[in-house]
């Protein structure tokens, strides 16, 4: 991304659009201007010929910056063109298959929008326990209830006074990025804390953003209570979700400025706010590629793309990652993946091609990822293919470092080509190539749309390549691996 790419705040990226209004909330304080963004490409229609949504992109200022925190400018001392790739995929594939599963099972927990659940996860316990569990779900209701309605006062009222400054960011958050759907499931019923009158209380909520009708996201909380008598019982504090399943997400620990398209919503600090135009020009631009290549479901309603600063590279989805890396998507449930950009390690020529290879990450994925390595080179192939858009291969800015690893260290088989977490850059570059020259082979001999089915069948149906083969392409899995080496080798060899 470069400066020139951006519109100033309030420019109209086109005559049709109009600047959107803020959420109106009830006693939230003025002066929050709301600015038209650019939008990007338009989009007339998902693949499946939908047509795409009507919101205007927006993005919503959430006011001056949290202090201690500063700009960070993108685009420094670029890394080395292809070492963020790596990481990226390490963290979608361990996350994903961590944490999709509970996202698949709130759906059939979670009945209506005030959040209760159709049946208690767990009817154990005593009878005063159940009774208190019932108490403080009101409360979570009564919260969910105001959080929807844009009342920062009545999502505060079921807060100790102590608790209300990190829940009043919360909420701001929330809002930013237009929440639509916020169900709060009990797990089990509320174990005693180490205070007479203090209790605990793990919950699950499923959370929309801008789609009212989405399949919810889900988040594991733990929250803490005070509870005095016959009194309603009181929130003191709602706890940061680590391994479950994705570490805290971005709403949960920051103030978030927002830009809102028609198929991508970006974040990032208020601190970086003035690059939300042109990030939302781009992640739109990137969408309707990725769009193209959702596998076995309609695309994703919205990509949600947050911009880190370097605390928040640090703190988001409990960071941990090298301080080179540029990007990564992480699934969240509910078929949902979000995806991170670092804006220390983000070369300016970088950002188009790592949003069109992460964006595809998250519309050809299955919601539980894949944890089969062998299939590793298909997965990055295809999401490589996306990212070139359509460039020639001799244009493919990986070809040296495919060339090198054909050339030397690599044993011929695709199977093996995941590298190990601590490989060289070369090693990293030029597997992410193979892969990428794989699948542009088989593309070119049987088309994409046999390409995806062969890619539904192994990741989404876990089926052998031998059987995948057989059924899509017509011919033995054998014979087409050699084929795809013999090409590659042709190619980069």
């Amino acid at each position: 991304m470069t400066d020139g790419d951006e519109r100033p705040a309030g420019a109209a990226a086109s005559g049709d659009e109009q600047p959107a209004t803020a959420p109106r909330d009830g006693d939230a304080p003025a002066g929050h201007p709301v600015a038209a963004g650019t939008g990007g490409p338009g989009r007339a229609a998902a693949p499946n010929g939908t047509p795409a949504a009507e919101e205007d992109d927006a993005v919503n200022d959430l006011g001056p910056a949290a202090p201690g925190v500063h700009p960070i400018v993108a685009g420094g001392g670029p890394p080395a063109r292809r070492r963020w790739r790596l990481w990226a995929v390490l963290g979608l594939v361990l996350v994903l298959v961590a944490c999709g599963v509970p996202g698949v099972l709130l759906l059939g927990l979670v009945r209506d929008a005030a959040g209760r659940p159709a049946a208690d996860r767990d009817d154990r316990g005593t009878p005063a326990e159940r009774q208190l569990r019932a108490r403080m779900t009101a409360q979570l209701d009564r919260q969910a209830a105001a959080l929807l309605d844009g009342d920062r006062a009545g999502f505060l009222a079921v807060a100790e006074p102590a608790a209300r400054p990190a829940l009043t960011r919360r909420y701001a958050a929330l809002r930013a990025l237009r929440v639509t759907t916020w169900r709060p499931v009990a797990d089990g019923v509320p174990a005693a804390a180490d205070r007479p009158g203090e209790w605990r209380l793990t919950v699950t909520v499923g959370y929309c953003f801008v789609v009212p009708a989405c399949t919810p996201s889900s988040v594991e909380l733990g929250t803490r209570w005070w509870v005095a008598g016959d009194a309603e019982p009181l929130l003191t504090a709602v706890e940061e979700s680590r391994a479950t399943p994705a570490g805290a997400r971005p709403w949960e620990v920051s103030d978030l400025a927002v830009a809102v398209g028609k198929r991508a919503v970006v974040a990032t600090t208020p601190a970086l706010r003035a690059k939300l135009p042109g990030l939302l020009a781009q992640a739109e631009a990137a969408a309707t590629v990725a769009d193209l290549y959702a596998v076995a479901a309609p695309p994703p309603d919205r990509y949600l793309v947050y911009y880190a600063g370097r605390a928040e590279w640090q703190r988001w989805y409990g960071g941990g990652r090298p301080k080179w890396t540029a990007g990564y998507a992480v699934g969240v449930g509910g078929g949902h993946h979000d995806v991170v950009l670092n804006a220390q390690s983000l070369s300016p020529g970088g950002v188009d091609d790592l949003l069109r290879h992460e964006l595809t990450h998250a519309a050809s994925l299955p919601d539980g990822g894949y944890a089969d390595r062998s299939s590793w080179w298909l997965v990055e192939g295809l999401a490589e293919y996306a990212g070139a858009d359509g460039q020639p291969v001799d244009r493919y800015e990986g070809l040296a470092e495919a060339r090198k690893l054909v050339r030397g260290g690599w044993n011929g088989r695709l199977d093996a080509l995941a590298p190990a977490d601590d490989a060289s850059d070369d090693r990293v570059g030029g597997a992410y190539g193979i892969g990428y020259l794989a699948v542009h082979h088989l593309v070119d001999r049987f088309g994409e749309q046999r390409v995806l089915d062969f890619f539904r069948a192994v990741v989404h149906e876990r089926r052998s390549m031998a059987e995948a083969a057989d059924e899509v392409f017509g011919e033995p899995w054998s014979g087409l691996h050699d084929d795809c080496v013999a090409y590659l080798r042709a190619v980069a060899g």
